[in-house]
């Protein structure tokens, strides 16, 4: 008879599950948006065929993260688990709250949070073994991301204190999700445009280089808040005194001051990789290169550049990740985004709030990494020579 064998992360994730299931709370019941609120365990949030539904996945996911089982039986199993907690709990915010009460709140506890982190966890761990196609992690991304939309249009989570929170704020959040995303992707794009050429100087000019990435270097341990308040007073002057300056936006407060600090946060990556990326260029490409008689531009654009784009990208890729979370902190200068949910939130002590600010800006940050993980895996010349192979 076959002995079975214990996967040692497996097992901290099924612990993990079965506290979130068996131990923790599953939903919290508030009368209202502001009240304490009362907790409820996972069968008193279900209905009983909906709660005994639920552990039985949960316990078959759990043995499935325990045991040595085959990566794609545990990439099954996670996502089994995460669709039917994220049934589950639509389904409880209809149990819990009285038909016809506009005014209760449900939201997800801790033991739902754990449950997910711990299935999120088992999915990670299963794609990592697997090791997937780039082309395949974005596909998985892009059915993920369907499955949610699915739920949100379908109304399965239309009970749920967060989504009648921005069922009140439709308008306010759509308008705040276009702010964030611009100055994520505005000051990411003008970071490229002048890193990139920047990055390229500095390789080229050993003396230039200590000098500019020392000044970046700099500039990088400002903590946010005070960078976006140094640059008060300075934009606030340029508005008063320069005509035009406040016709196109410039301000002391406001998305200017905010976009600039995300600029200059921006660039410190962006450089840094271009230079770490034009330096690895083999030294045996670029001899070639002036031997068939190629310029200086020519082995720049045909042969430097593309051998140090995954690593510029990688650049690239940690700044947009970087920027969407530090957007979030716009709002106290009146940068508007998804920041202005979470510290009315924080001010109304209303977590809900709170979390419809901080969802959709964790969603974007992890599923830009994914799909710049991806780029950069196929852009690596390595894996481009495998997949031709």
């Amino acid at each position: 008879m076959r002995e079975l064998r214990f996967d040692k992360l497996g097992a901290i994730i099924a612990a993990l599950a079965l506290g979130g299931a068996l131990i923790a709370p599953f939903a919290t019941f508030r009368a209202n948006r502001i009240v304490a609120g009362e907790a409820k365990t996972l069968v008193e949030s279900l209905p009983q065929p909906w709660s005994a539904a639920v552990l039985l996945v949960i316990l078959a996911g759990a043995l499935a993260a325990a045991m040595r089982s085959p990566a794609i039986l545990r990439l099954v199993a996670a996502f089994a688990a995460l669709g039917v907690l994220a049934l589950g709990i639509g389904v409880a915010a209809s149990h819990l709250a009285p038909e016809g009460n506009s005014y209760a709140r449900v939201s997800p506890a801790s033991g739902f949070w754990v449950m997910l982190f711990a299935f999120g966890l088992l999915a990670a761990d299963a794609l990592t073994r697997l090791r997937p196609a780039p082309f395949v992690r974005i596909i998985v991304l892009v059915a993920v991301l369907a499955f949610i939309g699915m739920l949100l249009l379908s109304g399965t989570w239309d009970g749920l204190s967060i989504l009648k929170e921005y069922a009140s704020r439709v308008d306010t959040f759509w308008a705040e999700a276009r702010k964030h995303v611009t100055l994520a992707l505005g000051s990411l794009a003008a970071a490229t445009v002048a890193g990139i050429p920047l990055g390229i100087l500095c390789h080229r000019v050993t003396r230039l280089r200590d000098g500019l990435l020392g000044v970046l270097n700099a500039i990088q341990t400002i903590p946010s808040i005070a960078l976006f308040g140094i640059l008060i007073a300075p934009l606030g002057w340029i508005a008063a005194n320069v005509p035009g300056a406040a016709t196109i936006g410039i301000r002391g407060i406001g998305v200017a001051p905010a976009f600039v600090a995300l600029f200059l946060y921006s660039l410190l990556p962006v450089v840094a990789n271009t230079v770490v990326g034009l330096a690895g260029v083999p030294r045996d490409a670029n001899d070639a290169a002036r031997g068939i008689g190629m310029t200086d531009w020519q082995r720049l654009v045909g042969i430097e550049f593309p051998l140090a784009f995954p690593v510029i990208l990688t650049g690239i890729r940690i700044v947009l990740v970087q920027n969407i979370g530090l957007a979030t902190i716009a709002a106290l200068i009146g940068g508007g985004g998804f920041g202005v949910f979470v510290f009315q939130g924080v001010g109304q002590t209303a977590m809900d709030l709170v979390l419809l600010g901080a969802v959709p800006t964790v969603v974007m940050a992890f599923a830009a990494a994914i799909v710049l993980d991806a780029m950069i895996e196929m852009a690596t010349p390595n894996n481009r020579q495998a997949e031709a192979a």
